[in-house]
C-alpha cells in the first residue's frame, strides 16, 4: 500500500509537470485537460474541533441552536412539516408562496430530507429542505417577513481506481468490489465500439481510474473516466481519454478513436436469446426458416438506440411477423432494421436524420414473438449479415500535431492502470 501511495503522489506531480511543458510548448495544439481537484469548500456545512471556531450547517452558525433532520413523509404538505413545530400558518402560507425555483410544494419528494433549527425557547428560526442530494433551499422565519435563498452542498471529488475479475456480468463484478456499478456502465459506453457487453465471458478483467464525486459523503456519480483497460477474450483494450479539437474522447493504444460508426450492440445490459442463423427453428411458426438477425432479450420498454448515425428510411408494421419497425440507412454500404418494437420514440418520423446512440423506440413484441424481445438486422449492399461480425473503421486518429503529446498522454494511463 506505501509503494502504491508513493507512486500516487509521483505519478500526479509527472501529470502536472507534462501538462505545463505540453501547454507552454503548444501553440496550436489542444490545451491539455485541467488537473483534478475539488470544488472550492463552501460554509454550508463546517465542522471544527477548536472552540474558537463556528461549527455552522446550510451557512448557519449552530451556536445556541438545536436541529432537527427529519424525512417528508407519504403526502405530507409543507403545513404537516411546520405547523407541528410551531410555525404559524401565516408564515407557512409564506413559504408556499415562494419562487417555485426557490420551494415548490406540489414537488416536496418523500424521503427528502429537511431540517429545524430552534432556539432554547423552542422557537425556529430556520427552515431547510433538501431538494435532491446536492441542492438545498434555506428559509429564514426571522423577523416579519421570511427571506429565503438557494444553497448548494460542497462536492468532494476524489480519485479512484478499481479492479476485478468477471464472473457472471460487469455490474456483478463491481458490486462484488464494493465499487460504484454506475462505472459498468460508463465502461460499456467507452468500449461500445470494441467489445460487445452481451459476450462478456467469464474470466474477462478490468482495471480503471475515474474521479467520483461526495456529497455528506455520499456517492453522486462518477464524474469522468481517466483511464480505462479491459481485458476480453483474451485481447487487451485500452482507453485512453486524450483532448482533440476541442473535445475529449478516447483512444486505443495506437491513438486510434474507440468510437467507431457502429455500436457494438443496439441495448445496454440485456441478453442474446437468439442469433444469426440460416436455419432457425421459429417458436411461433413451427417450422424452420432463415433467422437473418440477431435477438436480444429485454424487459417490454427498453430503450433501443440506433447503432450509427444515418437517416429513418422506413417505420411502420410488418404484417409478416415483424410488427412494429424502423429501418435506418447509415451511408451507401450499411443499413439497419430494429423489429418488434413496443412503440416508436416521440416524434420519430422517416426522413429523420438520427445520431448514433439516440432512442429509436423500445423492445416490445408486437408481430409474430413470444415474448418482448429486440430482433436487430444489419445489411452490407443490401444483403444481411451478421451484426456480431460487423468489423467497423474507426474515426478519426489523434492528429499529427498532437502526437507527441498522446505519447506522453499514453505512457502515464497505461503505467497509472499496471499499477492498479
Amino acid at each position: 500500500m506505501k509503494r502504491k501511495g508513493f507512486f500516487w503522489m509521483g505519478l500526479v506531480a509527472v501529470l502536472l509537470v507534462a501538462g505545463a511543458a505540453m501547454f507552454s510548448g503548444a501553440r496550436h495544439a489542444a490545451p491539455p485537460e485541467p488537473p483534478v481537484h475539488s470544488l472550492p469548500a463552501l460554509p454550508d456545512t463546517v465542522r471544527s474541533s477548536e472552540d474558537s471556531l463556528p461549527v455552522t450547517l446550510y451557512g448557519v452558525d449552530l451556536s445556541g441552536y438545536r436541529v432537527e433532520q427529519m424525512y417528508v413523509g407519504r403526502n405530507q404538505t409543507l403545513a404537516d412539516l411546520l405547523l407541528p413545530a410551531g410555525i404559524s400558518m401565516q408564515k407557512v402560507v409564506e413559504i408556499s408562496s415562494l419562487p417555485d425555483s426557490l420551494i415548490n410544494e406540489r414537488r416536496i419528494k418523500m424521503g427528502n430530507r429537511y431540517s429545524l433549527f430552534f432556539r432554547p425557547d423552542s422557537v425556529v428560526d430556520f427552515f431547510v429542505y433538501e431538494k435532491d442530494a446536492l441542492t438545498y433551499v434555506l428559509v429564514d422565519l426571522r423577523g416579519g417577513s421570511i427571506a429565503a435563498r438557494q444553497g448548494m452542498k460542497p462536492v468532494i471529488r476524489q480519485w479512484k481506481t478499481a479492479a476485478g475479475t468477471i464472473e457472471s456480468s460487469l455490474w456483478l463484478a463491481m458490486k462484488e468490489q464494493e465499487t460504484n456499478p454506475l462505472l459498468a456502465v460508463e465502461l460499456s459506453e467507452i468500449f461500445a465500439w470494441s467489445i460487445d457487453f452481451f459476450g462478456i465471458q467469464p474470466g474477462d478483467q478490468y482495471k480503471v481510474i475515474y474521479e467520483e464525486s461526495y456529497v455528506d459523503s455520499v456517492s453522486v456519480g462518477i464524474d469522468r473516466v481517466l483511464g480505462a483497460w479491459f481485458s476480453h477474450n483474451g485481447a487487451d483494450f485500452w482507453g485512453i481519454p486524450f483532448m482533440q479539437d476541442g473535445v475529449r474522447s478516447f483512444y486505443d493504444e495506437e491513438g486510434n478513436s474507440l468510437r467507431k460508426a457502429f455500436l457494438k450492440a443496439p441495448l445496454r445490459y440485456s441478453r442474446i436469446s437468439s442469433g444469426f442463423s440460416n436455419s432457425r427453428f421459429h417458436p411461433v411458426l413451427k417450422i424452420r426458416r432463415p433467422h437473418h438477425g440477431v435477438d436480444y432479450a429485454a424487459p417490454a420498454g427498453t430503450p433501443v438506440q440506433t447503432v450509427g448515425d444515418g437517416v429513418v428510411t422506413k417505420i411502420g408494421y410488418q404484417a409478416n411477423g415483424g410488427g412494429n419497425y424502423v429501418s435506418i440507412k447509415h451511408n451507401s454500404v450499411y443499413s439497419t432494421t430494429y423489429m418488434h418494437l413496443k412503440g416508436f420514440a416521440s416524434g420519430l418520423r422517416q426522413g429523420q436524420y438520427v445520431k448514433q446512440g439516440d432512442v429509436i423506440g423500445y423492445v416490445g413484441s408486437s408481430g409474430l414473438a413470444t415474448g418482448p424481445h429486440l430482433d436487430f438486422r444489419f445489411y452490407k449492399n443490401g444483403s444481411a449479415v451478421n451484426p456480431l461480425r460487423v468489423e467497423a473503421p474507426p474515426v478519426e486518429p489523434v492528429g499529427d500535431s498532437l502526437r507527441v503529446f498522446f505519447d506522453v498522454k499514453r505512457t502515464l494511463v497505461m503505467q497509472a492502470l499496471r499499477w492498479v
